[in-house]
């Protein structure tokens, strides 16, 4: 039957008695899956990260301007990359650093969870938030 409508024999299921084959155009077929798993893949929700830099002693001033734009940018759905950057000889006072990203994010409770704790890597500190609850 195949032959004649000029389409080629699928076989589905090969353990089931008695075998399930189907008839279809197979190139179309593997035309269609590929369609489908790259729509799928444009429709899977990207992970946008943004990043805010402090120093080690960051002003009170400039630390509010960044917390404001950590709560907009974790309301919009993005995760925040927080880190102290350390300069020369002001890796001395990485504890200061590490304090100042744990107020950072008790400050972002409301708005974002910290994935992880503080941690040194190289000459940065850095400290990742992911929103709680994703505005649509």
């Amino acid at each position: 039957m195949a032959v004649e409508q000029e389409l080629d024999l699928v076989e589905i299921s090969p353990n089931a008695d008695p075998p399930v084959c189907k008839i279809l155009d197979y190139q179309k077929y593997l035309y269609q899956q590929k369609k489908k798993a790259k729509e799928m893949k444009s429709n899977a929700s990207k992970v946008v990260i943004k990043e805010i830099r402090f120093g080690p002693q960051t002003d009170e001033h400039d630390y509010q301007f960044k917390l404001n734009h950590a709560k907009s940018f974790l309301q919009d759905g993005a995760k925040v990359k927080s880190y102290v950057f350390f300069k020369g000889r002001s890796i001395l006072f990485s504890e200061q650093g590490e304090k100042l990203l744990l107020r950072f994010a008790v400050d972002l409770e409301d708005f974002g969870k910290a994935e992880q704790m503080p941690k040194l890597e190289g000459k940065r500190m850095i400290m990742m938030i992911a929103p709680v609850g994703k505005k649509k």
